[in-house]
């Protein structure tokens, strides 16, 4: 009986250890945001962000057809990252006259990012 309440004591003390060092590294990472880039990394991440271009883009969601101009710019993996977005118009998909209203949606889509892109290149 003794035995079996000494091994449960030990059990708590290292369970204990375990949820007091757990929680020190998790407020460690969320007060230094977590780990920082290397100097040269976001140095390419700066000149990547400066270089980012506003793009039309149209998506669905929940029936409706969203068009909307992006910033966007190559992430350090080279993929795209959006940095902004921006919804300039919504019609549901069903809509009977869906065609017309995408193709001027996209039109001024395309002079949204075209004016954008032209002002942030002054």
């Amino acid at each position: 009986m003794v035995l079996g309440l000494i091994e449960l004591a030990l059990v708590l003390a290292v369970l204990g250890a375990l949820v007091v060092v757990g929680r020190s590294l998790w407020s460690a990472l969320r007060a230094t945001g977590g780990a920082s880039l290397p100097s040269r990394q976001r140095a390419e991440l700066a000149a990547a962000i400066a270089q980012a271009r506003w793009v039309p883009a149209h998506d669905e969601v929940e029936g409706t057809t969203r068009v909307l101009v992006r910033r966007t710019c190559t992430g350090l993996d080279g993929r795209p990252e959006v940095l902004d977005e921006r919804v300039l118009e919504t019609f549901p998909a069903q809509d009977p006259a869906w065609e017309t209203r995408f193709t001027e949606a996209m039109a001024a889509a395309r002079y949204r990012c075209a004016y954008l892109n032209a002002e942030e290149a002054q």
